[in-house]
């Protein structure tokens, strides 16, 4: 579903030039839950940010779903990025002025999807979390669980073919991240394909295979025999 090959990125400021990502190669399978894992500052993050299309990368190849995108426009990459990617971030990235249905429902907005469309799809995937009765609500009034299960709803409504999950627990406490990661358990037992940046190997562990990053370049890949 996604490929890589010999993704280069660096990072030039005035002083310094930075290379967050080396020769990587990666894979991800359709239907796959991968967890990527290394120290602060390895490129995690930047390889999500590529994977998702929100960045591109300075050399390599980048199939995603069969397509060469890694020279796409940025107007290409949101395009494609719209229909099919779904992103879950530590902050939760709620707007505080929206309450809980018009955040889950901003995506379907960009897509021009019909109102009785959306309503239908956003109560759907509201009341498939335990949330729908605080649809009416603001994130200010929701502890840091339900505002992660209301950013992972938004993630989901448009029924992406792959979540990019980075820190999904990061900014919760034990018994939170833990329903979070059922959460994505589940999604990605009904078939969506999940990557999942962590340092939390307890989380790691919900997923089918462990990816090593150390100074830009993977070092290591392993299967996880329970899947959580």
């Amino acid at each position: 579903m996604l490929e890589l090959k010999n993704i280069k990125r660096t990072f030039t400021t005035e002083e310094l030039e930075t290379t967050a990502l080396n020769q990587v190669n990666l894979q991800i399978q359709e239907g796959e839950f991968a967890a990527i894992m290394g120290p602060s500052g390895c490129g995690k993050s930047t390889l999500l940010n590529i994977l998702g299309l929100l960045d591109q990368p300075d050399s390599g190849t980048y199939h995603f779903d069969g397509e060469e995108v890694a020279g796409y426009s940025a107007g290409q990459r949101v395009k494609l990025r719209k229909n099919n990617v779904g992103f879950v971030f530590q902050s939760f990235n709620l707007i505080d002025e929206l309450n809980v249905f018009e955040n889950v429902e901003l995506p379907l907005i960009y897509s021009k999807m019909p109102k009785a469309e959306r309503k239908a799809r956003v109560e759907s995937v509201l009341k498939r979390v335990n949330i729908g009765h605080r649809a009416g609500h603001y994130p200010q009034q929701l502890s840091g669980g339900q505002q992660q299960r209301v950013a992972i709803c938004r993630a989901v409504v448009a029924n992406p073919k792959i979540i990019l999950a980075d820190e999904p627990t990061g900014n919760l406490d034990s018994k939170n991240g833990i329903e979070v990661m059922k959460l994505l358990s589940e999604l990605n037992q009904e078939g969506t394909t999940i990557v999942m940046v962590t340092h939390s190997p307890r989380d790691a562990e919900y997923a089918h295979r462990i990816i090593n990053l150390f100074d830009g370049q993977i070092v290591t890949e392993q299967g996880v025999a329970s899947g959580g």
